[in-house]
């Protein structure tokens, strides 16, 4: 099995044990080639995260604070037994992680102070019925609550209440010898900590730990709080709509007995062998597919995995092809 070129990532680096050992989910490197022969000449741009109203008039600082209190309850968004997804109807129609921005975006225009780490330490789960408030209650919402009271204490006590604190006592890096900000977030906050064992080797996912810090990256174009001077180390973010993409195009394919599972929308559990394939998977390919694209593109047109991730995800996450069902606050 081809490898990516590394790229300085732990992440990719704790992932060669599951790419060639999986028995449930393989990777086709031909067809990566195939789609990169094409996906290479789209445009792929850097995405434009637009600010909510409730924080237009705050300074970076505060977008910063209310994209990482939305990235820690940023998982499971639809029902496991109805497979209803969650929606919310505020300033526009919104599903998904999308409402869920939504309505942190109108309790903010509300006045509640849900990005106060004292606040979210100890709301409770009335109140977040009310914050939340949608077409059916937010999934996982008392593991959520728990995820806010153990993030909301850190904030308190370590950082006066708010995730910018944070961001500065870091340096401007993923990694840094223990110190990087993915690291520190895997170690200060537990929820962050997304690491799996599969034959008795670590398993380095990390999908919300990246993926807030991309948020907060992008959002100013590193001119805002959050700069990273290694973003190119950073890698996709395994969740559950990315595989569905590579899954379609070929890219991946499933066991019969994965693929019956998920099509009939059979819990696949946390931390075994087929969830941690599907999401290894997710960051083995879209690695391997940027590194394809790169060599197709002009010098000037080079892009970082997170681009390719963007263009699979924002393409599949409205699709009625099933994707796993785990359930788990990590993604």
């Amino acid at each position: 099995m081809r490898l990516p070129k590394p790229i300085g990532s732990p992440v990719l680096e704790s992932l060669p044990p599951v790419i060639e050992n999986a028995r449930d989910v393989h990777a086709h490197v031909d067809k990566v080639v195939e789609v990169a022969g094409w996906m290479a000449y789209e445009e792929l741009p850097m995405p434009e995260y637009p600010v909510p109203s409730g924080v237009k008039s705050a300074n970076p600082n505060g977008v910063v604070d209310l994209l990482l209190v939305a990235n820690c309850i940023d998982s499971a968004f639809t029902d496991f037994s109805t497979h209803v997804k969650f929606q919310v109807d505020y300033e526009g129609h919104w599903s998904d992680s999308d409402a869920m921005f939504a309505c942190l975006n109108r309790a903010i225009n509300n006045g509640i102070p849900v990005l106060d780490g004292a606040f979210l330490a100890k709301v409770s789960r009335p109140e977040l019925e009310k914050i939340f408030a949608g077409n059916i209650e937010m999934p996982m919402l008392q593991e959520k609550m728990e995820v806010l009271h153990q993030v909301g204490s850190v904030l308190a006590e370590k950082y006066n209440g708010r995730f910018h604190n944070f961001i500065k006592s870091c340096p401007p890096r993923l990694y840094d010898n223990g110190d990087g900000l993915v690291e520190r977030m895997a170690r200060e906050f537990p929820r962050f900590n997304d690491v799996n064992q599969y034959d008795g080797h670590e398993i380095k996912l990390y999908k919300l730990a990246q993926l807030g810090l991309w948020f907060a990256c992008i959002t100013y174009h590193q001119t805002g709080p959050v700069r990273l001077d290694d973003i190119e180390k950073m890698t996709g973010f395994a969740d559950y709509i990315v595989p569905v993409a590579l899954r379609l195009l070929g890219i991946t394919s499933y066991s019969p007995a994965l693929e019956h599972a998920i099509n009939t929308y059979q819990m696949i559990p946390r931390n075994s062998t087929q969830e941690v394939e599907i999401r290894a998977h997710s960051l083995y390919a879209t690695a391997l597919l940027r590194e394809e694209i790169n060599k197709i593109r002009l010098p000037s047109q080079q892009v970082i995995i997170p681009q390719v991730n963007q263009r699979l995800w924002t393409h599949y996450h409205t699709t009625t092809w099933p994707h796993h069902l785990t359930r788990t606050i990590m993604y």
